[in-house]
């Protein structure tokens, strides 16, 4: 049942970097590759990938303390971009000292992502649940989130312009639970930034997308690190579009740029209504 191309549409983008331990030259590569999205591509909404400002974990603590209010020079870089070329931004993951209800973190930060509307406003914050506590054979080997970052709780739905987004991050996607009721919840569309690693991403990530796509009957849109950044780290990139029938409408492969694609809610709404998989959950 390919989807349908009729009815109204809305252009979504994802960004895929090489992001380095240097924010400065991060940061200039999310605002050329925001202007092309935006001006290139005409999307309304675009996601980054986790860790985009600095991929370096040490630096995690200090810029958490750094980007727990508003003034965060990253928040603040994001939002002016979100601002100038009026599109929405939902900002990957950004470490964070302190909690939703403002409250401080002692000793680790929150894997926070971020959605800013046109104008700048932040709207919507989700905080990374699950964390990528984990052995990969590759040159980096032990990974180890929870020693510097503390789980989020609560998973977000947020309304944009391009529909319901279901926000997750990362290694939250291995988690169908976490996916399942954010569809339960009016998702739509569900956002994946990612820094996905070579082998892990080699084997799973186009698996695990489309699955959660299938399942949930959703569009996703996933952004993920490309290439060799430091300390041994190698991550898999192949950034995604997948519509709700699980079918890969853009794909980056490897090297940072731009994907695009079409998100039809009316198709979508066809879709779940030929075969109403939410309606027939048991469990």
């Amino acid at each position: 049942m390919p989807i349908s191309q009729s009815g109204s549409a809305t252009k979504v983008a994802a960004i895929q970097m090489n992001s380095s331990d240097s924010q400065t030259d991060n940061l200039e590569t999310v605002a050329r590759l925001v202007e092309e999205a935006a001006l290139i591509h005409h999307a309304e909404l675009v996601l980054l990938p986790e860790n985009f400002a600095v991929f370096d974990g040490k630096a995690a603590l200090a810029l958490g303390a750094k980007e727990a209010s508003t003034d965060g020079e990253i928040r603040s870089f994001i939002s002016s971009l979100a601002k100038k070329y009026s599109i929405w931004i939902i900002a990957g993951s950004i470490p964070c000292a302190s909690r939703p209800d403002k409250s401080l973190i002692d000793g680790r930060v929150r894997s926070a992502c971020w959605v800013f509307d046109d104008v700048g406003v932040e709207v919507g914050r989700y905080d990374k649940i699950h964390l990528f506590d984990v052995d990969v054979d590759d040159d980096h080997g032990c990974y180890r989130e929870s020693k510097q970052f503390e789980p989020g709780i609560n998973p977000e739905v947020i309304d944009t312009p391009a529909g319901k987004v279901g926000l997750s991050i990362c290694y939250d996607l291995r988690f169908p639970q976490l996916y399942s009721g954010l569809a339960e919840a009016g998702a739509q569309i569900l956002t994946v930034p990612a820094a996905f690693t070579f082998i892990t991403g080699e084997a799973h990530w186009s698996i695990l997308l489309r699955a959660r796509a299938i399942e949930n009957q959703c569009y996703i849109v996933a952004a993920n690190q490309t290439g060799v950044h430091s300390k041994g780290r190698e991550t898999w990139g192949h950034s995604m579009i997948i519509d709700p029938w699980g079918t890969v409408l853009a794909c980056a492969e490897e090297g940072e740029g731009v994907i695009s694609a079409e998100i039809n809610l009316d198709a979508l709404s066809d879709v779940r209504a030929a075969m109403p998989v939410l309606k027939h959950r048991k469990l």
